[in-house]
Parts: C-alpha cells; sequence; structure tokens
C-alpha cells in the first residue's frame, strides 16, 4: 500500500542521502571489487567455489532472489535477512569476492525485476559490498584470511569462534545500513518512526547473521547438498522482518485510504522544514476539510461515506502537484505537504487548485455528488517554525475558510484566537461575564412614520487595561472558542431583564438580540429561549433573534427546526446583514422570518452607487414579496434616508437616527420621544421655522 508516489521508498532513499554520497559510494565500491577480482585472479583462485557446494550456494541464492521478486518487495529498503545471512556464510567460508558476489546477486537481481528502482539496486548493491568490505577486515584482525582455496575452517565449534562471527556481522551491519541511514535523521535528532523500526529490525538481522550463518558454514562443509533446505529458514526470517516492517507501517497508515496519518505526517513535516531551513526555502502544509459531508453519511449511511473518502484520496493523489505528499488526519480532514513551495501566494495556488479538483462531480453508486472543501495554509517560516505549530495555524486557517465560505484562507495572526495574547483575552472576557462587566447597548429602529420600531440590543465591552475593546474582536474570539453560548445567554439574560424593567414603566418596545449559528445548532436553544421569557414575564412578541444567512449553510434542516420551534413560542426572528451570505431564495422561503435587514454595505453608498440602489430596490422587492418587514442599516444622511423612504423601505437603523446608547440614555430618549416619534433634526428645525413663521408679529413665547 503506497500512500503517494513521494511516499515510496524509491523518493525516501532520494532525501535519504545527500546528492554527492550515492556516486561516492558506487566509486568506491566499484574500485574495490575490481581490485578484489584482480587480485583474487591474480592469485590463481577462483571467484567462486565450484563443484557441489558451488552449485547447492548458488541454487540456494536463486531461491531466495526468487522469493524477494515474488513478494515484490524491496531488498534495500529495511534490509532483509536472508541476504545478508547468506552472504555472511559465504564470507566466512571462501572471503570477500565470493560473499560480493552473493550479495550482488540478491541485490542487483531484485533491483533488475523492479526495472524503476535499477539506480537504487546499483547503490545498495555498493552499499553492501563497502559493508562486506568492513567485515572481512574484522575477520583479518583475528588472522582469518579465507578464500575458494582454502575456506575457513575452524579447529573446533566452540565459544572460542563467537567473537569472530560477532564481529563480522557487526561490521557488516554497521557499515552497510549505517550508509542508508546517514542523512535521514533530522537536526532535531530524533529519528522518525520509520527508522525507528528499521533499527530494531535491523537487531532482529543481526541476532539472525549470528545464529543462522554459522550453520551454513557447516552444512556447506559437511552436507554441500542440503544447502538448498537453508531457503525454508531464511524465507522464513524475511517473512518475520516484512510482518514486523507491515505491522509499523501500519501504525502510520491510515486504514480506510492507506494514507499516512497524522503521526507520519508530524514527522514528515519536520524533515521538510529541516531540510527547507538548511537550504532557504519554504515549506507549507495544506489543511484540507470537506464541507457538509456529515450529511451524507446521515443521509447515505457510514459505508456510502466511506467510499466517498476512497475517491477523494484517490483524486487528492491524482491532484498534488510535483513533489506534495497527502495524508489524512481523520474523518473527512486530509492535510498536504508542500516540502519546497516559492511564496506565500504559491501556497495559496497550489492549495485551492486542490479544493478545486476536490470540488468537481463524484459518482456513487449512480448518484452524483459535489463535495466542496475548504483549506487552510501555513507557512514555514512565515507563520511557525516546527511542525505542531504549522499544522495548527493550518488548522485555524481553514476553519476561517469554512466559516467565511472562501474556500482557501492563509494564516493570518491577527485572526488567530489562540495566540497569547488573544488567549489572555479570552480569560478575561470570561472573567468579565461572570463578573457582569459586559455591557449592553440600544440602538433604536424607527418607521418614516417616526414610529419607534424596536430596539437592537448591541454588546460592549470596556476592558480595565485595554480599554474599549471593538465587539468585532471579542466576539470573533468568542465563537473560535466555544465561549460563543455563554456570551448569548448572559445577552439574552440582561437585554430580557432590562425589557422587564422598560415595560414596567410603560415604554413597551421590542429588543432584538444577535445570535450565532451556534446557538441555533445548538439542542433545546429554543425551549431555553422560552424558559428565559417566562422567568422574566416578558411576552414573546417583545424579542426579536437576529440570525445571518451563515446559520444556513451548515445544516439548514437543523436551523429551520430551531427557528420554527422559536415561532411557536411567539418569538419573532429577523434575517441580518442580507445580501453578504450565500443562502439561496429556497432557503430564505422556509426560514420562519418576519424581517429582513439589508446589510450596511449596500446602504452607505445608496445614493451614489446605481449597482448598489439596484440590489436594495430588489431585496425590497424580493422581500415584500415574502411578506417580510425591511430595515436598512447604517442610515446615517438625509439622502440615503429620503431614497429608501421613496423605494418603500420600512424602517431605519443608523447614526442618522441614533448611536447604541447605554440602558439609561435609551430609557431618556424613549420618554422623549414616546408622545411625538422620532423625527430628523431637518424635519424638527422645519417645522420650527413653520410655527415660527405662523405667530403674529411681536409676539413672544412664555
Amino acid at each position: 500500500m503506497k500512500p503517494t508516489d513521494s511516499a515510496a521508498p524509491a523518493s525516501r532513499l532520494r532525501r535519504l542521502v545527500v546528492p554527492a554520497l550515492p556516486a561516492t559510494i558506487v566509486t568506491v565500491a566499484g574500485l574495490a571489487l575490481a581490485t578484489g577480482v584482480i587480485v583474487t585472479l591474480g592469485e590463481g583462485d577462483a571467484l567462486f567455489p565450484g563443484a557441489t557446494v558451488g552449485w547447492s550456494l548458488a541454487i540456494l541464492t536463486g531461491i531466495i532472489v526468487g522469493h524477494l521478486v515474488a513478494l515484490g518487495r524491496d531488498r534495500w529498503w529495511g534490509g532483509t535477512g536472508s541476504g545478508a545471512a547468506l552472504a555472511l556464510a559465504v564470507l566466512l567460508l571462501y572471503g570477500w569476492v565470493p560473499a560480493v558476489l552473493v550479495s550482488l546477486s540478491v541485490v542487483v537481481l531484485v533491483g533488475a525485476a523492479r526495472r524503476h528502482r535499477w539506480r537504487q539496486a546499483v547503490v545498495h548493491g555498493a552499499v553492501d559490498i563497502l559493508g562486506l568490505g568492513t567485515a572481512a577486515l574484522g575477520l583479518a584482525a583475528f588472522g582469518v584470511a579465507s578464500s575458494v582455496r582454502h575456506p575457513w575452517a575452524p579447529s573446533s565449534w566452540n565459544l572460542s569462534v563467537l567473537p569472530e562471527v560477532v564481529v563480522t556481522a557487526a561490521g557488516y551491519l554497521l557499515v552497510s545500513r549505517g550508509l542508508l541511514w546517514v542523512s535521514l535523521t533530522p537536526r532535531t535528532g530524533q529519528l522518525p518512526a520509520i527508522p525507528r523500526t528499521a533499527v530494531v529490525r535491523q537487531a532482529l538481522v543481526g541476532i539472525a547473521l549470528l545464529g543462522i550463518a554459522p550453520l551454513i558454514v557447516v552444512c556447506a562443509v559437511h552436507a554441500p547438498l542440503l544447502l538448498p533446505l537453508f531457503a525454508v529458514p531464511l524465507i522464513a526470517l524475511d517473512s518475520t522482518l516484512w510482518i514486523a516492517r507491515a505491522r509499523a507501517e501500519e501504525q502510520l497508515r491510515d486504514p480506510l485510504t492507506g494514507l499516512p496519518n497524522r503521526q507520519w505526517l508530524l514527522e514528515r513535516t519536520w524533515t521538510a522544514l529541516d531540510d527547507a531551513e538548511r537550504v532557504g526555502a519554504r515549506s507549507a502544509l495544506v489543511l484540507i476539510d470537506l464541507d457538509r459531508f456529515r450529511s451524507v453519511n446521515d443521509t447515505l449511511g457510514h459505508l456510502a461515506g466511506d467510499r466517498l473518502l476512497l475517491q477523494i484520496a484517490d483524486r487528492l493523489r491524482h491532484a498534488l502537484p510535483r513533489g506534495a505528499e497527502a495524508a489524512r488526519l481523520g474523518g473527512d480532514e486530509f492535510a498536504v505537504l508542500l516540502p519546497t513551495t516559492d511564496s506565500l501566494t504559491s501556497s495559496q495556488r497550489a492549495a485551492r487548485n486542490l479544493v478545486a479538483a476536490l470540488g468537481s462531480p463524484l459518482d456513487l453508486d449512480g448518484l452524483t455528488l459535489v463535495l466542496e472543501a475548504s483549506a487552510g495554509v501555513a507557512v514555514f517560516p512565515d507563520h511557525a517554525l516546527d511542525a505542531e505549530g504549522l499544522l495548527r495555524r493550518a488548522d485555524v486557517a481553514m476553519y476561517q475558510a469554512k466559516r467565511d465560505r472562501s474556500g482557501v484562507e492563509l494564516y493570518e495572526a491577527k485572526r488567530d484566537g489562540n495566540t497569547p495574547d488573544r488567549l489572555g483575552l479570552l480569560g478575561d472576557l470570561r472573567r468579565a461575564l461572570d463578573a457582569g462587566d459586559v455591557e449592553l447597548h440600544y440602538q433604536p429602529k424607527v418607521g418614516f412614520d417616526g414610529h419607534v420600531a424596536g430596539l437592537e440590543a448591541l454588546v460592549r465591552w470596556v476592558h480595565p487595561d485595554r480599554g474599549r475593546v471593538p465587539p468585532d474582536e471579542f466576539i470573533a474570539i468568542a465563537e473560535s472558542s466555544g465561549l460563543m453560548p455563554r456570551l448569548t445567554e448572559y445577552v439574552l439574560e440582561t437585554a430580557l431583564a432590562q425589557v422587564a424593567r422598560w415595560r414596567a414603566m410603560g415604554l413597551e418596545v421590542p429588543v432584538a438580540v444577535n445570535v450565532s449559528p451556534r446557538d441555533v445548532h445548538s439542542p433545546g436553544f429554543a425551549g431555553a429561549v422560552a424558559a428565559r421569557l417566562a422567568r422574566h414575564r416578558v411576552p414573546p412578541g417583545a424579542l426579536q433573534l437576529e440570525i445571518t444567512e451563515h446559520v444556513l449553510l451548515e445544516d439548514p434542516q437543523r436551523a429551520a427546526d430551531t427557528l420554527a420551534g422559536l415561532t411557536a413560542h411567539g418569538v419573532k426572528m429577523s434575517l441580518d446583514d442580507f445580501g453578504t451570505g450565500y443562502s439561496s431564495l429556497v432557503h430564505l422561503r422556509r426560514l420562519p422570518v418576519s424581517e429582513l435587514k439589508i446589510d450596511r454595505s449596500f446602504v452607505a453608498r445608496l445614493a451614489v452607487d446605481t449597482e448598489d440602489a439596484e440590489i436594495v430596490r430588489c431585496t425590497l422587492d424580493l422581500a415584500h414579496s415574502l411578506g417580510l418587514l425591511v430595515v436598512a442599516e447604517g442610515v446615517e444622511d438625509d439622502e440615503t434616508w429620503e431614497r429608501l423612504r421613496d423605494l418603500g423601505c420600512d424602517a431605519v437603523q443608523g447614526w442618522l437616527v441614533a448611536a447604541a446608547m447605554p440602558p439609561d440614555e435609551t430609557t431618556a430618549w424613549l420618554r422623549a420621544r414616546g408622545e411625538r416619534g422620532w423625527q430628523r433634526e431637518s424635519e424638527t428645525a422645519a417645522l420650527a421655522a413653520e410655527k415660527a413663521a405662523e405667530r403674529p408679529s411681536g409676539q413672544v413665547l412664555n
């Protein structure tokens, strides 16, 4: 199971060795082999034993090669026990040159059978030559110089030969495997998981060498015809090592898609960051999450969802940029590592291409599905200097893309609710809510006849050290941290208590409170609102809840059910910031709202921008055709007021009427306009001038 082409052993080897090392190894090994062959032939010795023992060794070697080819594994990655044990046995018995021929037979023939790996086979054959040469030097240190003409023949097989075998095996393993791992360890000083497990496997190989190689030597001397039977324990050894390797790799793979998992991604990212730092390059991590995938599981079942994830994983593999690597982190969340990237812009562009590839139609049992995805991008060293930080900040950017429905977002520190500064602000906000230090101000909504249609409760917070904190800032922190339900509860409780006080004064004016999508999607929200109304003895018609179009995006049906429950209790609903979201008319028709508020971004340029004016006109026609009242936000001048009146708008809200005021000021404002309603200053001045003109000359008002 290959997670991606770039994660396969071949490309691991390319990262494994520095560029000059393979050529050096091959050159040195080639010179050593040529020298050994020349010296052996010059001394009149044979390169390989003949007669029965030679043919038996050749047959045994052929069986091992056939087994490796049939199994389809790469002998040079992680090592095998069979070829190493056989090569060491031949080294002990007949010397370095025959052992090299056996090793090359295994390495090169297996590599040739897998044609696209022949370059790696040459490198690893050269590594084995150097490893066997080191083992031969270790054996020579004990005065042993075996050859085909003079095989190794210990005087007795007892503990006295153990040091020779141990030193020979250790030298072979340390040099051959050490060269392969020399550049794999990142500068963090910790081996990744696969090399760590490879070290364990090589320890098992060493034990096998100690146990099997001397037995092969004894059998070759006394019963050479039985040598092919050693294929059974040698193949069993290989199978045991590969099973251990497969289990180790399974811990780094997603069992459904075969893609690497989170642990693998973090370890590979550490290596990529180390490489990028060394050459002064950038590296990027893209976190991808499928939008509304849960609805597929709920509607079609989890088995269908799994088949869909398999298609997504396959599509992601084919859409990867050159050199990129993909992983599945769990559920419908995937990650793509860009080991090298030119700039922040190119990283974001690569993420957009991936999102676009995943967004094309998918076929599932004859059903065509279109799943959109959201992606967050974090870049080293701009956004984080370690793998964990890069993953966390890509996650922050991804959730921002989900909230904004923008598809792809690049990490921005100012939008991260988890920076130390914002975490401190979050703690202060929680304490302020507990202490009741967060205030509500109220901004009026008035009709064109001057009637006060209602008030909107707007939350305000004055920090003891920072001063006034912008609402957008601390509300964003509350939404990203899970504090939003607590804030909504506080605002509802405070607003309803104030409504009760106003009603006791005879000021019966409805108050609107903003609620977030998370509130609407919370089970039991409608019942909790009804309970608060009853506790404060406020009639449901005195409360209006304002929602945004984002409430429709995640789960339209659940949102509709909650809103229907609220309206069943008598609570009125208003759709806020209309025109800035992505809702369809179908969703708008299904929502039980009685009021629609046009966002200030369209109202502000109504008098000077014909396109905005047309948007406002169409919105008014649409809302009125559905029986909805329309309130325009952000009205700040007389000209905008008059244009809205001419277009048939029902009410306005903005600084032209009044800014948001504390409760006491709001009370005074309501009392002052209780009888005659609200009037613009220009109308008040004109009325005063008209009355003055009607008074007889010289009359003085008392």
